[in-house]
């Protein structure tokens, strides 16, 4: 053990992270990784000064690292699931009923509404908005509806999906880093993001019945739908496998057998609905699906998952929890929680501190990631003292890490939209009620008390034990 590292000193580090970051991702056009790494060098040379061993920091990092050990295994089986359930035609027949929900008459509503179901689907915002986002910003621009009111129906649907799948890596990554489980925490998002899409669907409902009107050039929807038509056996029995999901929930089934199973049925429609070899099921599985239907819009919506695919997230989240674990082992977490803890002294002000760190971390980085991971740790011990849930943390961080990052412009995510979708970030962030909404009513809940769970005896419990 070394001595107590001050305030000062500890955000040496967070400086030197900020820092790296901005040199990286806007100047260096690089990824993030490399960063966190030398971010990790930094705190742990800090630590030496004030006389912490590397042994010590050593094991701060693996414990870290050992304690999320089962969320890095459910992302390997996410990208099996994603991978399998596109050559099954799971994904694409979810997919094709969607699209066919467009009412013209209701543009703005059903644009945000088809995101939510294609974003549930494949747990990809990205994805989303680089593929039906493109569709939908042509057709509004043929229905004469401002393309930023498009934009904004877009990201709010893909973020509601995205933020509530269970295939979504920032969906694992929130109660990985907050010490809950991953369907327990998807049940508490509920209380939060079911309000807030449903008054966001309310105002582009209110908002698109300006701009209605019975002609529409939807070429771009009826080649998608006539591709995948084409390419796929589109039934409604493939729904089984995402309705088995939502049953997993409900009944809180352990998330890696649930999805374990999830995975053999969709090997199952692979080989007897689509009939595919085991060959291309296992490849599907390990290196994920390749579209070939010859519409590029369509290949680029369907060509992902595989456990390859989760490589790069999962080395970030190495990186991200070697530097927490340094930082954290040292004590520099929490002499700057310590800080700002102080003045949250009711469980309102707790939640509106995480919030609010939240989007600092996204503003000071452009790292989503970070922002949950670095958050989550920093927060977790002030949450337990309290007698709080850990789901109410895992919560906070998707209301608020999540959601910020598409609306804050040098944010990666934010980057992706504008230039996907055409339309500046300023622009766009006025009409994403849906993001603007939900960090509103997480502040809201924290001050009332509503939906805030306390811990359980049990978990209370196992914590003093830790």
């Amino acid at each position: 053990m070394g001595k107590k590292i001050t305030f000062g000193w500890s955000m040496v580090p967070v400086l030197f992270l900020v820092a790296a970051l901005i040199l990286t991702l806007r100047f260096f056009n690089g990824a993030p990784h490399i960063a966190l790494f030398f971010s990790a060098v930094a705190a742990a040379m800090v630590a030496m000064k004030f006389g912490y061993k590397w042994q010590y920091l050593e094991k701060g990092i693996v414990s870290m690292l050992s304690n999320t050990l089962p969320s890095m295994l459910i992302f390997c089986i996410i990208g099996m699931v994603i991978g399998v359930w596109m050559l099954a035609g799971v994904v694409p027949t979810m997919i094709y009923y969607g699209l066919m929900i467009v009412s013209p008459k209701y543009f703005l509503f059903t644009s945000c509404l088809i995101c939510c179901i294609v974003s549930l689907s494949t747990g990809s915002s990205w994805t989303t908005v680089g593929t039906v986002g493109i569709a939908l910003i042509g057709m509004g621009h043929g229905l004469g509806v401002p393309l930023p009111m498009v934009a904004g129906a877009i990201v709010s649907g893909a973020y509601f999906g995205d933020k509530m799948s269970p295939l979504s890596d920032t969906t694992n990554l929130a109660p990985a880093s907050a010490g809950c489980g991953l369907f327990e925490h998807i049940s508490h998002m509920l209380y939060t993001s079911g309000p807030s899409i449903v008054i966001a669907l309310i105002m582009f409902f209110a908002m698109g019945m300006k701009y209605g009107s019975t002609q529409v050039d939807s070429s771009a929807v009826d080649a998608l739908l006539l591709d995948i038509n084409g390419a796929f056996v589109i039934t409604p029995v493939l729904l089984l496998p995402p309705v088995l999901i939502i049953i997993i929930v409900i009944k809180k089934i352990p998330a890696i057998p649930g999805l374990a199973s999830g995975v053999l049925l969709g090997a199952v429609f692979a080989y007897f609905v689509q009939g595919k070899g085991m060959t291309d099921i296992i490849a599907a599985m390990h290196y994920g699906f390749l579209a070939n239907t010859g519409n590029e819009v369509l290949d680029e919506l369907l060509t992902r998952g595989g456990l390859d695919a989760m490589m790069w997230p999962l080395s970030l989240v190495f990186m991200s929890l070697s530097f927490a674990g340094v930082m954290e082992r040292s004590g520099m977490v929490q002499a700057i929680a310590d800080v700002i803890l102080s003045m949250a002294k009711s469980t309102g002000a707790m939640i509106l501190s995480t919030v609010l760190t939240c989007i600092g971390v996204n503003v000071l980085t452009g790292d989503q990631y970070l922002s949950i991971v670095f958050t989550g740790e920093m927060y977790k011990k002030a949450y337990r003292d309290k007698g709080l849930h850990a789901k109410n943390l895992s919560r906070t961080l998707e209301d608020s890490g999540t959601l910020s990052s598409p609306m804050i412009p040098w944010n990666a995510c934010a980057v992706f939209m504008a230039s996907t979708l055409g339309v500046p970030t300023a622009a766009y962030v006025p009409f994403a009620f849906f993001n603007l909404i939900n960090p509103v009513i997480a502040v809201i809940y924290g001050y009332t008390g509503i939906t805030i769970a306390k811990a359980e005896p049990a978990e209370e419990r196992a914590m003093d034990i830790k």
